[in-house]
């Protein structure tokens, strides 16, 4: 699946995403609030702890955030075509974020911690990280003298993908609050730095030349100063 190098609207990629991720924070709001995680508990034979409602409510909150900011970056950000295929496949991997995370705080009862306050305050950096270096990356793209050159200021200048290193950050957070060492599993299988991060460098090598050559020669891949 070809996602580099092709500009498109694909409005009707982008409305499919958006009902499914309706769908999802639905069905998130059914399981953290209503009978849908008292059905799940009851056929997977695993506790509904009531008292962890405020954790819940967190829960939530993270998910409407990714959800707004995955709006605001499609409608206004992505320029480039949207396949067919990605029009299920993000759907699909953002369930494992409103489902899977709505399922494993189930069982969760202690009380708000030194730790769900760390996880709120990684969760806002790598939302930071994110969006925050998409937006910086868009205003500079528009001013007609940088067109055709590569960008590597703001939040890119410390890795030349610091974006997915946000999503790690925000997914990671999601994992502390549900305090389920079961969740660490979703973290640990984002494979942007196996995948996405190095076909991107491939096409933007390509396009780029020597610029991109020299830009990575002095910037790490996904982990400021590390890696």
């Amino acid at each position: 699946m070809e996602l580099y190098g092709q500009q498109s609207k694909s409005i009707p990629q982008k409305i499919i995403i958006h009902l499914i991720e309706i769908l999802l924070l639905w069905l998130s709001f059914s399981i953290l609030f209503q009978n849908g995680g008292d059905w799940i508990t009851n056929h997977l034979h695993i506790r509904n702890a009531q008292e962890g409602n405020d954790r819940r409510k967190l829960i939530f909150v993270f998910n409407i955030i990714i959800f707004l900011r995955l709006a605001y970056m499609m409608l206004f950000l992505l320029k480039r075509k949207i396949p067919w295929e990605e029009s299920i496949s993000v759907p699909f991997a953002f369930a494992v974020y409103y489902i899977g995370y709505s399922l494993f705080v189930l069982p969760t009862a202690e009380p708000f911690g030194k730790i769900d306050y760390l996880a709120m305050a990684v969760f806002t950096i790598g939302c930071v990280l994110n969006s925050g270096g998409e937006i910086l990356r868009n205003r500079w793209k528009r001013v007609p003298t940088n067109k055709g050159k590569i960008y590597t200021q703001g939040f890119f200048k410390y890795s030349r993908h610091i974006n997915y290193f946000g999503d790690i950050l925000w997914v990671t957070a999601y994992a502390l609050v549900t305090r389920n060492w079961y969740a660490a599993s979703i973290p640990i299988f984002l494979f942007f730095a196996f995948y996405n991060a190095p076909k991107l460098d491939q096409y933007l090598k390509e396009k780029y030349g020597k610029a991109y050559d020299e830009y990575a020669r002095k910037t790490k891949m996904l982990i400021p100063f590390l890696f």
